[in-house]
């Protein structure tokens, strides 16, 4: 897995952002990912927590990364390039889906297999619905990541959803939680994808991640 380090000339997460992207593969199991050539940022997180919206957020995009009221839309490990310098991956989420047990049984195979071999793995983005804070499903995920020593930053969703000394409250508990666990980056992002909050705190935080101009690859 790689190193959840920043480099030593991180680019501006604007720029990265606003740069080319496009959806690259959409895979079923860890056998059919794509040869890793980028250093990539996965997206977890419980069904219908904003995963996909943010990514859209994220880019600038309406439809990169398709949405659905209904949890569970997301079915395989959905990579996206943003040019030829990072990878984000919508992974499929956790939790309650309209979905038969073969297939989310299928998925979340694939998705641990992915978390726990993929070499360009650089950080692992675990979104929480604000208005629910961290929920036992999600701790047993920061105790699997934490046990494989996988890089990972809370990500707070759907913020515009509470009010201001909630969301502060909220966010403080989230960080208390996280503080004593040894695989978490120690600040998380407050974001909301239907306001563009948080956002560009987010992009500078993972464009550390990226391969730099003219880097070649390792």
């Amino acid at each position: 897995m790689g190193e959840g380090r920043a480099h030593a000339a991180p680019a501006s997460g604007r720029r990265l952002f606003a740069g080319p992207c496009h959806f690259v593969a959409a895979a079923t199991t860890a056998a059919s990912l794509p040869p890793p050539d980028l250093p990539e940022v996965a997206f977890a997180g419980r069904s219908n927590c904003g995963k996909s919206s943010l990514i859209n957020a994220l880019t600038g995009r309406r439809n990169l990364a398709r949405t659905s009221a209904a949890p569970g839309r997301t079915r395989s490990i959905n990579l996206f390039r943003l040019g030829d310098r990072l990878c984000l991956v919508d992974l499929p989420g956790y939790g309650y889906a309209r979905a038969g047990r073969k297939e989310i049984e299928r998925w979340t195979r694939a998705v641990a297999a992915y978390v726990a071999g993929r070499p360009v793995l650089c950080r692992i983005c675990v979104l929480l619905d604000a208005r629910r804070g961290v929920t036992e499903q999600d701790r047993e995920t920061f105790d699997r990541l934490d046990d494989i020593g996988a890089p990972y930053q809370v990500v707070l969703t759907k913020s515009d959803t509470m009010k201001a000394g909630d969301l502060e409250r909220a966010a403080a508990a989230v960080e208390s939680e996280l503080a004593a666990r040894p695989a978490a980056f120690p600040r998380i992002a407050v974001t909301s994808a239907r306001k563009r909050r948080g956002l560009e705190g987010l992009r500078d935080d993972l464009a550390a991640l990226a391969r730099q101009p003219g880097q070649r690859q390792t």
